[in-house]
């Protein structure tokens, strides 16, 4: 079904989701119908029916969110439900041996989108969420999958424009040639200060049964000398997800020490 001016009902549903954010996960259906373009009326009405099926929920406050219904079908489906499953042991051995923050990323589109997040009280600045997104050339994981991703993406990034967070970011095309190409040659990113100057990432590529790079697993820890002996910690956790992901691979952190 479409309206008059061709756009059809499943579009304006799909731009009111796109109006919640990591910010403002909560909207009152003015601020819904003003990020849309939609009419009041209108966006009241999908709302309502949005509802109804449980794909948005009101808060206490009449307020809109996301509902759970959709994140229950968004879940069920998802074919990233099996890294995140392969990967979840492997981050909490991780996550017990650094005490940070360590995450599992994707690519998509020309950015790093995270599937998963482990943190702790105290933990350095981080600006990852689940289901949040960074650029490829500024972060850890994201420098990973462009190093392994198809060329005409490296390009593309490469073309710029590339923000620059820190000083320290690889915001020129000469020097994130040269990252990408360092990355590919050691088997992992580090990333000294690249999105905070606090903040050191470093990724290691996940591969699947075929050996191609379906994720990057990172961890973000203080910027301090001691970075490099997080290393061997994060490339064996990494290999350890991909042999879960490959044909007979184990996915018991007993077959992987974290020391190695």
């Amino acid at each position: 079904m479409r309206t008059q001016n061709g756009e059809s009902v499943l579009a304006r549903a799909v731009r009111i989701f796109e109006a919640f954010t990591p910010e403002e996960p909560a909207l009152t259906v003015s601020e819904i119908s003003r990020r849309t373009g939609l009419h009041v009326a209108t966006a009241s009405r999908l709302v309502a029916e949005l509802v109804s099926y449980g794909f948005l929920t009101r808060d206490d406050h009449r307020r809109v969110r996301i509902g759970m219904r959709l994140w229950e079908l968004a879940t069920r489906a998802s074919p990233s439900l099996s890294l995140r499953n392969a990967a979840m042991p492997f981050m909490e051995g991780v996550h017990d041996v650094v005490g940070h923050h360590v995450q599992l990323g994707v690519l998509d589109g020309d950015e790093v989108l995270f599937l998963e997040r482990l943190t702790a009280p105290q933990a350095v600045i981080n600006y990852t969420r689940i289901a949040g997104r960074l650029p490829l050339h500024a972060s850890s994981s994201g420098l990973v999958l462009l190093a392994h991703g198809p060329a005409e993406l490296r390009e593309r990034v490469l073309d710029g424009p590339l923000d620059r967070y820190t000083p320290d970011t690889p915001a020129t095309a000469a020097r994130l040639r040269a990252v990408l190409a360092e990355a590919r040659r050691q088997g992992y990113a580090y990333c000294p200060g690249y999105v905070h100057p606090d903040a050191l990432g470093i990724a290691a590529p996940v591969r699947d049964a075929r050996g191609e790079v379906v994720a990057a697993l990172a961890v973000i820890v203080p910027n301090e000398a001691g970075g490099p002996s997080v290393v061997p910690v994060v490339r064996t956790a990494a290999r350890g997800v991909s042999r879960a992901l490959g044909a007979g691979g184990s996915s018991s952190l007993k077959d992987s020490s974290l020391t190695d």
